[in-house]
């Protein structure tokens, strides 16, 4: 487990001290990461049954050669008894008892050893839970940042495809383009008006008489106008 976890340390730093342009291969790498995580979590808990087995066997078995300690004490007692009460040949039962007190020492010392055993699986299984506990929260939250990472690669993906696009438009001189037309249509909008004003300077003064009398630059009839003159001298 140290192991992969210093494989994602040296990949961390590894990214940090590369232009990585595209994140699949991150995402790919992390994916890995967490599968090679998921394998080391079944092995763990797989070590872990085992170990807890082996606990739970010892302590059966300590159990067991405490109650064989008793009964072999309490055999011993009764054929003591017995030979008291001249069931039993005094010296058979000595003897016997000397035997069953032989063993009760045996259970008893097996049943300390397997205590003791019994005390470092024990710790060796708790040391080992920890660490399979700590590496189901540590593949659970590298699971919920491979998600955000997901999320985050199609953003950056869709910008940057938006900002090539972006500066490619700016790179073919489009928004030059765009410029130099307004340009030119700023240039001939001056231009025309200029004719306009040029054209208006070479009308004549007629042309301005019969503009502004209207009707189309037509003039009173000569009959009117001799009879306006006369009006004006005094004449019938």
């Amino acid at each position: 487990m140290a192991g992969l976890f210093s494989r994602i340390v040296q990949w961390g730093k590894s990214e940090a001290h590369s232009a990585v342009d595209q994140f699949e291969d991150p995402i790919k790498m992390t994916e890995q990461g967490i599968r090679d995580l998921k394998k080391d979590l079944t092995d763990s808990m797989q070590s872990l049954a085992q170990v807890k087995g082996i606990v739970i066997r010892m302590r059966n078995d300590a159990n067991k050669n405490k109650k064989l300690s008793v009964d072999y004490e309490r055999k011993a007692m009764a054929l003591l008894q017995k030979a008291q009460e001249g069931a039993i040949e005094p010296a058979e039962a000595e003897r016997l008892a000397t035997e069953s007190l032989a063993r009760k020492e045996t259970s008893s010392a097996e049943a300390l050893r397997l205590e003791q055993e019994l005390a470092a699986q024990e710790g060796m299984a708790n040391q080992l839970q920890r660490n399979v506990e700590k590496l189901r929260t540590t593949v659970q939250r590298y699971e919920n940042e491979l998600v955000t990472l997901r999320a985050r690669a199609k953003t950056a993906s869709a910008t940057k495809k938006l900002n090539a696009q972006m500066a490619k438009v700016d790179s073919n001189g489009t928004i030059a383009m765009l410029e130099k037309m307004r340009s030119k249509v700023e240039e001939d909008e001056s231009l025309s008006k200029a004719y306009g004003e040029i054209a208006d300077s070479h009308t004549s003064v007629d042309d301005e008489i019969n503009k502004a009398l209207g009707s189309g630059g037509s003039i009173a009839p000569a009959s009117d106008s001799l009879a306006a003159l006369k009006a004006k001298m005094g004449l019938s």
